[in-house]
């Protein structure tokens, strides 16, 4: 044993005290701002129908046209591994686990659509359908047929369309109240918003809905669309989408980009309004860095380069929105929109192709931490979060298996939630 070293101080305890007295505010600042991860699944995709496409079979529709799909264009893993360029040794696993979703859970998140997708109609038609909607999401979490997350998106809070938008989000939940309740995978939508201010109003609206029907407060949230370029740089030149995020009051649960009204928005010609323009990038790295530690979750927008007509001309959409796909998963956008049927299919295909490549790598690296083995890497707590985090990701959506991740890491699912977020932790350990 070495010499016992003496320990001195200089300051007097009250200084500490003092110090941590002054940082109160701060400490409650950043608890309520910055809760992290909220602990839940993040849905790979949204799918947008109109309401009054909208009915009891279209998830299963879905899924069926997007399987038919794979028999026209790509019925065997080679064909479609070699469309899309997917390496050999992933062929295989990645198109069966492609086929099993669409068999078994084709949509993860579903917004049955009174906005652009469903246009002005008569205020009698669009009442109709919102009830209608309410009545089939229930029926569907009723029998177990229902996507993990559905909702709507209503209309945006503008002037011209405020009222309307207003109804159809009171008959839509009024609906829902009605036929037993609200769904624990129930999604709202806030289109088009341009100032803090139509957040709050929104924020209000769920209060007073939440007043009469006596709900717990804020068990209404929501989700900020992205498509204006105000939302990103507002007239003051602050970045009005981390204004918004505030305004929400802790209700906001995602920023989804809408790729084609932003670009529009900023002056991109019609043939380059794609996600991976510049413009684009740079508004989702605002949204990423305003979204970062607040809970709230960034989602990337869609193509409308449609996946139909003669085969050459479907594996031409195909490669593009795959390559979309996997840009995005490694920006850290993990959602994205899809707005056809045949976009399902390489929607998987690149996220079960993006986990899997990375399972061996993220799995040795943080069973390496865990061991403190080290290796050519030297990882801190806040890389193994991020590792528990992508592997958690690939089980939540079929990517990965349980069995195999616990194999490769010798961590159970309750061990990975609680390196990835301590809310995830807890959500474990209270779950039935």
């Amino acid at each position: 044993m070495g010499q016992q070293e003496k320990v001195a101080t200089s300051l007097a305890g009250t200084v500490s005290e003092e110090i941590s007295a002054s940082l109160t505010a701060v400490d409650e600042e950043l608890a309520r701002r910055y809760p992290g991860d909220p602990g839940t699944r993040q849905p790979v995709h949204t799918v947008y129908v109109p309401g009054d496409l909208f009915d009891a079979d279209t998830l299963r529709s879905w899924g069926d046209r997007a399987l038919t799909a794979l028999d026209e264009h790509a019925p065997d893993a080679a064909s479609f591994a070699d469309v899309l360029g997917i390496a050999d040794d992933l062929a295989e696993p990645v198109y069966q686990r492609v086929r099993a979703k669409l068999e078994r859970e084709p949509v993860e998140d579903l917004r049955v659509d009174f906005e652009d997708g469903y246009g002005p109609r008569p205020d009698a038609e669009e009442d109709t359908a919102a009830a209608r909607a309410a009545r089939l999401i229930t029926e569907a979490y009723a029998t177990g047929t229902a996507a993990p997350y559905m909702g709507i998106r209503m209309k945006c809070m503008e002037a011209a369309v405020r009222d309307r938008g207003i109804r159809t989000t009171d008959v839509f939940l009024t609906g829902l109240m009605e036929h037993g309740g609200l769904p624990d995978g129930l999604v709202l939508t806030l289109p088009k918003v341009t100032y803090p201010e139509q957040v709050s109003a929104f924020v209000r609206l769920l209060e007073a809905f939440e007043k009469a029907h006596g709900l717990p407060a804020e068990r209404l949230g929501f989700e900020i669309q992205i498509e204006t370029s105000q939302s990103i740089l507002a007239a003051d030149g602050t970045a009005a989408v981390a204004r918004m995020i505030g305004a929400a009051e802790g209700r906001a649960t995602g920023l989804h980009y809408g790729t084609f009204d932003y670009s529009a928005c900023v002056g991109v010609s019609a043939a380059y309004q794609a996600s991976d323009h510049p413009a684009a990038d740079h508004a989702k790295a605002v949204m990423q860095v305003a979204a970062a530690g607040t809970g709230v979750r960034v989602s990337d927008g869609s193509t409308n380069v449609l996946p139909v007509g003669p085969t050459a001309r479907v594996h031409e959409a195909w490669r593009l929105h795959y390559g979309l796909t996997r840009r995005a998963l490694a920006r850290a956008y993990y959602q994205g929109w899809d707005m056809h049927p045949g976009h399902l299919p390489t929607r998987y295909a690149a996220v079960y192709a993006f986990y899997r490549e990375g399972l061996e790598a993220a799995a040795a690296r943080l069973a390496a931490y865990v061991a403190k083995a080290g290796g050519d890497v030297m990882d801190e707590p806040a890389t193994a979060k991020a590792l528990s985090g992508f592997l958690l990701r690939g089980l939540d959506c079929g990517a990965l298996d349980t069995e195999e991740v616990t194999r490769l890491t010798g961590l159970t699912r309750a061990d990975l939630d609680g390196f990835s977020s301590p809310r995830r932790a807890a959500l474990t350990v209270t779950a039935p």
